[in-house]
Parts: C-alpha cells; sequence; structure tokens
C-alpha cells in the first residue's frame, strides 16, 4: 500500500481534483489518499498548522499545492514536512518559476502549470458564484489540453517507483503548451490547434488577474481588468470544448484509465477494449 497525502494551501485550478486523478472510479487497490487544506488561506500560521496535520498522517509521498510557492505560506509548509523525511512533490502554478532552481536544490520535485492562472479576487467581482464559475472553466482547459493527464502520470510514475522499493525520480517539470498538448491524445490538428490557443489564452488570465489585483487602484479600472480576465478564461474553456467535440465527432477521443492493479491502459475508439500502454 503506498500513502499519498496531498496538502492545500490555498487553490489552484488543479487543487480541485488531483487526488481524484489518481483514482478516478474509487476501484484502485495499493493506494490510500489522505487530504488536509488550509481552505482558500495561505498565511504562514495556517499553513503551518496544516503542515503539522499532514506530517501527522503516515505517507510514503507528499504532494503540496499551492499558488505561488515562493510565498511564506507554502514554503514554511514544505520546511515542515522535510522534517519527516519523505519525498515532497510541489504542484503550483508560472510564478513559481522563480524558484524553481532552489526546489531542486533544496530536494523537492516540482510540476508548474502554467495555464493554472490567478482569479481575479476583487471584492467588488468576486462572489462564491462567480469562483466555482471561474474554476470550472480553468478544469475544462486543463482537462483537455493535457495538463491533468500529465500531472496524473507523474504521480503514478512515482507511486509505482515507491511501490517497487525504489528511490522515486521526482518531477521537475514545467507544463507548457507544448508539453501539454503531447499527453492531450488529441488526434484532429485543428482540435489540436484550438487547444493551444486554449492553453495560451489562459496562460494570459494571470497577467490581467495580477493588474487589476495588485497594480491597479482605481475602482473604476481594476473592476473591468478582472472581469475581463474572467471572460478570457471563459472564452479559453469554450475553445477546450470545441477541441473536444471535434475528437468525439471522430470517435478519436483517447481514454487512459486506472486499472485496480493501479496500472494505466488506454483506448481511443469508444466501443473498443482498453490495451497496455507501450509508448508513454
Amino acid at each position: 500500500m503506498v500513502r499519498v497525502t496531498f496538502l492545500k494551501i490555498g487553490f489552484l485550478g488543479v487543487s480541485n481534483l488531483i487526488e481524484a486523478l489518481l483514482d478516478e472510479r474509487a476501484s484502485r487497490r495499493g493506494l490510500s489518499v489522505r487530504v488536509v487544506s488550509t481552505g482558500c488561506k495561505m498565511d504562514v500560521e495556517e499553513a503551518i498548522d496544516a503542515a503539522k496535520l499532514a506530517a501527522s498522517i503516515p505517507s510514503d509521498l507528499y504532494v503540496v499545492v499551492s499558488p505561488n510557492a515562493a510565498l511564506p505560506g507554502p514554503r514554511e509548509a514544505r520546511r515542515l514536512l522535510k522534517e519527516t523525511g519523505k519525498p515532497i512533490i510541489v504542484v503550483s502554478d508560472e510564478p513559481t518559476k522563480k524558484i524553481a532552481e532552489e526546489l531542486g536544490e533544496e530536494g523537492f520535485g516540482y510540476i508548474l502549470i502554467y495555464a493554472d492562472s490567478m482569479i481575479g479576487a476583487r471584492r467588488e467581482f468576486l462572489d462564491p458564484v462567480e469562483m466555482a464559475l471561474f474554476n470550472s472553466d480553468v478544469l475544462k482547459v486543463l482537462a483537455i489540453t493535457g495538463v491533468l493527464r500529465l500531472v496524473h502520470m507523474e504521480l503514478d510514475r512515482v507511486i509505482r517507483q515507491i511501490e517497487a522499493g525504489e528511490q522515486p525520480e521526482l518531477p521537475r517539470m514545467r507544463i507548457t503548451k507544448e508539453r501539454a498538448l503531447e499527453m492531450s491524445g488529441l488526434n484532429n490538428p485543428y482540435a489540436y490547434a484550438k487547444a493551444m490557443a486554449s492553453f495560451e489564452m489562459a496562460r494570459r488570465v494571470a497577467a490581467l488577474s495580477t493588474e487589476g489585483c495588485f497594480k491597479v487602484k482605481e475602482r473604476e479600472r481594476y473592476i473591468p481588468i478582472v472581469a475581463a480576465a474572467h471572460e478570457l478564461m471563459r472564452w479559453a474553456a469554450m475553445l477546450a470544448d470545441e477541441a473536444r467535440e471535434m475528437e468525439k465527432a471522430n470517435d478519436t477521443v483517447t481514454r487512459i484509465v486506472h486499472f485496480r492493479d493501479g496500472s494505466l491502459r488506454r483506448k481511443k475508439k469508444l466501443y473498443e477494449k482498453y490495451e497496455a500502454l507501450t509508448d508513454l
């Protein structure tokens, strides 16, 4: 039994379903998952309390998910978890790239998702419904462009190494559009192009949200900026959805599933049977 504990500090789009990616039908044997979360808060005190709770759970692997892992809260949480001596993988967004080399030097693995952009967190604009809609749009982009598949494949690889009694090789990965789309399974070239556009639109959202939340002070200016960021993410999700629909129309949707023993198998036609992966 491989025991994986997810520590979530604040929220990214990927935070919502990352643990479910490893066992999508709740049928996988040999894997036990626990989740500890601070909710939306990321301050040091909350992060340390949650990290202490995570460290108290017997685990073979820790996955720390947070926006901007360079912030004090996520940093202190990593420091505390490191004392367990267990492997740690950081899953974060593009701003974390400024400490990527530091993470590697300190022995952490990392997966940085460039399309998982910051939400437009201005009180005048962001209510719970808008927050939920934004995250649903982010998830659609991450799912269809191949990001979520790449994340679970990397986590699965590390879990298999731990299961085999090996020293795991932790990922040190920046998920750009090319890296994501390699795993998307999209066959139609126009669907591929739509997904690439979707990824880049989602990535651009971060610049708008950052401008509206931190750089612009005038209320009449920052409100339309953060609203524009959310509109851009909505259209990114719509483009991604168009790409998926093209694949469905051609009956070429790639499905890669977990079997009970944790192995991965793939098929491309809806009614065909799954086959073992040989090229991933």
